[in-house]
């Protein structure tokens, strides 16, 4: 969209999830080529020039794009396996077949999980992808490119694993790469993909597995690696119970202990999960700046707990909403994870007020964007900001007679999405994607589970 171009959209409610949660019960927005120039209450400015189009989002409410923290895009094609496991024995059951993934396969599923989400207020996506089989072709470049062709905001982590079952690990020994391999491959990674640009559409992470899966060295070499190209990294963290003993036994510390020790608190990491963590752990977070990807629906599959999220925010945590793979969140959605978040955070007695549903939004929008080191650009509605935001229309049947919109979104039924911008070019239309052909996913991703499902059957 060319910077003196304009999109005027009016009559819409507008929740910026700006510092001072500023919102408007009729409105206006107007973007000018990829960011937003104006908004506020009323209708928009008289005498507007090179308006394009303009929108008439009467019944809808506005809010920044969702941004998800944590995925693991391949496992859209191993969904529905392993349903009552947990975290461990569901990584036992699965590596056997994840370990056969190739390029096809992983462009396929890439595109099954960016639809679902693009699908679902989705602006900003990321994908942790760390199973790199050898001989499995160019994933990451596949990974980048549904993302590229879906029209989202993207960072990919670049994971890696050097554990593998001959060192005590949990992959298959193929299915691992070498301390050294590792860091070539993420560094060459970082230099042929990641814009430093405000406005950029693809960034990379460093992003080593997981502490059980990963040896000391890359954990160290890989924040070196990060803080040494001036990229973000990005781990799993503190997700059961199994781990924290995992890592007494092999380390003689907790998780929050052994990723200090590693260079792994600071402003420029997050983690995943952090289901179990204690009142030392959390004020180490919160002095470091060290944020957290949130996965409500995930721990819960998994049956890992529930994470602290209430006394994180209160302690200052950054703390951004996750999708999870979906091999261990079958819907792919991160619009749900708004009303689950709410809801698993209030399990307990006198938790009725632990999270409300202003709270749960700026978790799926802003928070999400200052984990991803993006809250400059994205996550809130203000003028200069990149114009990533979502209609979502509630004057159904589904939400009509709830008076308040935000409260209707968080609490209510999942909400259509009437439109959705990412740079300011509308990437769905009514519920449908504009730049990507559904059935054709659906059918690709199908074919490609089975593909899996037969090569993992011959061994």
């Amino acid at each position: 969209m060319a910077a003196d171009r304009r999109t005027v959209i009016e009559n819409c409610a507008i929740a910026t999830v700006d510092a001072q949660d500023t919102e408007y019960a009729s409105g206006h927005v107007v973007l000018a080529g990829n960011r937003i120039e104006s908004l506020g209450a009323g209708p928009a400015p008289e005498g507007l020039q090179d308006v394009e189009r303009r929108i008439d989002a009467t019944g809808h409410l506005v809010t920044p794009g969702l941004v998800n923290t944590h995925h693991h895009f391949y496992q859209w094609i191993t969904r529905g396996l392993a349903t009552d496991h947990n975290l461990f024995d569901w990584l036992v059951a699965l590596y056997p077949t994840w370990a056969r993934i190739d390029e096809q396969m992983v462009r396929a599923a890439a595109q099954g999980s960016l639809a679902m989400m693009a699908r679902g207020g989705v602006t900003t996506a990321m994908d942790h992808h760390y199973v790199f089989p050898r001989g499995s072709g160019d994933l990451s470049g596949a990974i980048i490119g549904a993302a590229r062709d879906m029209g989202v905001r993207f960072t990919l982590a670049r994971g890696s694993m050097d554990r593998g079952e001959k060192d005590g690990g949990l992959p298959p020994d193929f299915a691992v790469e070498s301390l050294e391999g590792a860091l070539a491959a993420t560094e060459e990674t970082v230099r042929r993909h990641h814009d430093t640009s405000f406005d950029a559409m693809t960034q990379i992470a460093v992003a080593p597995c997981s502490p059980f899966s990963v040896s000391t060295e890359l954990m160290r070499q890989g924040a070196e690696l990060a803080r040494r190209l001036g990229v973000r990294l990005h781990t799993h963290g503190s997700e059961t119970v199994e781990e924290e003993k995992f890592c007494h036994e092999l380390f003689g510390m907790g998780p929050t202990d052994y990723f200090e020790s590693t260079g792994w608190l600071g402003e420029d990491v997050w983690m995943a999960h952090c289901v179990h963590m204690n009142d030392s752990d959390i004020d180490a977070f919160a002095r470091t700046g060290t944020g957290v990807a949130h996965c409500p629906s995930s721990n819960a599959r998994l049956a890992a707990g529930i994470a602290r999220v209430p006394d994180m925010l209160a302690a200052g945590v950054p703390v951004g909403l996750g999708v999870d793979g979906t091999a261990s969140n079958e819907s792919g959605e991160l619009h749900t994870e708004l009303r689950n978040a709410l809801l698993i955070n209030r399990l307990g007695a006198r938790r009725e007020a632990a999270l409300n549903a202003r709270q749960a939004l700026r978790l799926g929008t802003f928070g999400g964007a200052r984990v991803l080191g993006r809250a400059g650009q994205i996550g809130s509605l203000e003028p200069g900001k990149l114009a990533d935001l979502v209609l979502w229309k509630l004057d159904t049947l589904a939400h009509a007679s709830i008076a308040d919109p935000v409260t209707a979104l968080v609490f209510g039924a999942a909400a259509p999405v009437t439109a959705s911008f990412v740079n300011g070019r509308q990437i769905v239309d009514s519920g449908r994607l504009l730049h990507a052909d559904e059935e054709e996913i659906a059918r690709t991703t199908r074919e490609e589970a089975r593909r899996l499902a037969r090569i993992a059957a011959q061994g």
